[in-house]
């Protein structure tokens, strides 16, 4: 999708007419009607009242420490250190990162709806990916290059000269399962388990000082406005014009919801996500709750669509190269073992509960590295469980194939 389809798809929108989102003019409200902008730029005295820094920040560090996956020249420590970045340390090639206060970690797995009263999961899921950078660092840079095999980390190449990949004893590429895990564990819980929920939204006097256009400090956003803004950052935060977005504009979840939207059977799930946001964010301004919560639920369900479309597109195509182009079919696998981890952290609309438990999910993942893991792994049970993820979700499991 390029960024004249999307916005020109945006002014077409049926019901979305275009009004200006100034809190000094008129926003069109009928009932439970509200009239969002074409695009997302909403202005108060002529100033933006859109900022999402941080999850901007956030974003690049990931994608640092996904790099960083694979440099041999990394110890445990430096990883670590960048995962879970003290401000001020120089943990990245960026000056600006580094004098963050920002960190990874610290959002993995931090939402209010699923976390704040289950530290128990939310400690577990930080050692899971503690686990995969000292497997990575002590596992498989040590072996590099050496030619991998059943219970043996190494290199493995692609058939016919293809790319060379990495893989631990299980054959599982951890930087692969680490990104796409991070997908699930920072920017789908943060956007539909904490800063889409009502405990976030309508937290203290939040709703009192939205109604009454009481701004948070010397900020140009009431705090509910930002709150919101904040989801839109972890999906949006690294474009290049955040207002339009275009999508391709990260490795996480920007660029997947671009995949799912190119697959012909779900056509229009991107423009379905950005119109409830501007939707949302527009009834927020108008003061219209039951608006914004009913676009909240919207994207809970189209977010949490797009992890288990992916989930099963990995698992179906790792399954074409086993037995063959192995290398193929572990790269394939091993995005699809970080999707179906972040099967956790979706969000069933109208609910507090995932689409997956933690202890589903485990189950998922222990399944996959049982014994040599992918080395041993069958058609029957890529299949077994695609179809138990399909099942859960409005799609079938051969609509995921392109």
């Amino acid at each position: 999708m390029n960024k004249l389809v999307l916005g020109l798809a945006a002014l077409a929108t049926i019901s979305l007419s275009s009004c200006s989102s100034d809190d000094d003019a008129a926003v069109v409200i009928e009932t439970n009607n509200v009239t969002a902008p074409d695009t997302y730029v909403f202005e108060r005295n002529g100033n933006t009242t859109v900022s999402f820094s941080g999850q901007t920040t956030r974003i690049l560090m990931a994608d640092e420490i996904v790099s960083g996956l694979s440099n041999t020249a990394n110890t445990e420590t430096i990883l670590d250190n960048m995962f879970a970045h003290q401000e001020g340390a120089n943990d990245f090639s960026d000056a600006a990162l580094n004098a963050s206060d920002k960190s990874v970690r610290s959002k993995t797995a931090a939402s209010t709806d699923f976390f704040s009263a289950n530290t128990t999961d939310a400690t577990a899921i930080k050692a899971e990916f503690d686990a995969l950078i000292e497997n990575q660092v002590n596992v498989v840079f040590p072996n590099w290059d050496n030619t991998a095999s059943a219970g043996n980390a190494g290199q493995i190449q692609e058939a016919g000269g293809g790319s060379i990949r990495y893989v631990n004893t299980k054959g599982l590429e951890n930087n692969q399962a680490f990104a796409k895990g991070l997908i699930g564990g920072l920017m789908v819980d943060q956007m539909l388990n904490n800063y889409l929920g009502a405990a976030v939204l309508d937290a203290g006097d939040n709703r009192a000082n939205n109604d009454a256009g009481v701004l948070d400090g010397d900020n140009n956003y009431t705090t509910m406005e930002h709150k919101w803004d904040e989801a839109y950052g972890y999906l949006y935060g690294n474009e290049a014009n955040p207002a339009v977005p275009t999508l391709e504009g990260d490795n996480f979840l920007n660029k997947y919801l671009s995949r799912v939207e190119g697959d012909d059977d779900f056509a229009g799930i991107a423009m379905d996500v950005y119109n409830a946001f501007k939707l949302g964010r527009a009834a927020i301004v108008a003061k219209n709750y039951d608006v914004r919560d009913a676009q909240a639920q919207i994207i809970r369900e189209k977010i949490s669509q797009v992890i288990g479309v992916r989930a099963v597109y990995y698992l179906q195509q790792g399954k074409t190269g086993l037995g063959s182009d192995w290398a193929s079919a572990f790269h394939d696998l091993s995005e699809g073992y970080g999707f179906v981890y972040s099967l956790q952290f979706t969000r069933k609309p109208g609910t507090n509960e995932p689409y997956f438990t933690k202890a589903e999910v485990d189950a998922f993942t222990t399944t996959l590295m049982s014994g040599n893991g992918f080395w041993d792994v069958t058609a029957e049970t890529l299949d077994t469980i695609s179809n138990a993820i399909s099942a859960e979700f409005s799609f079938t499991t051969g609509q995921t194939g392109s």
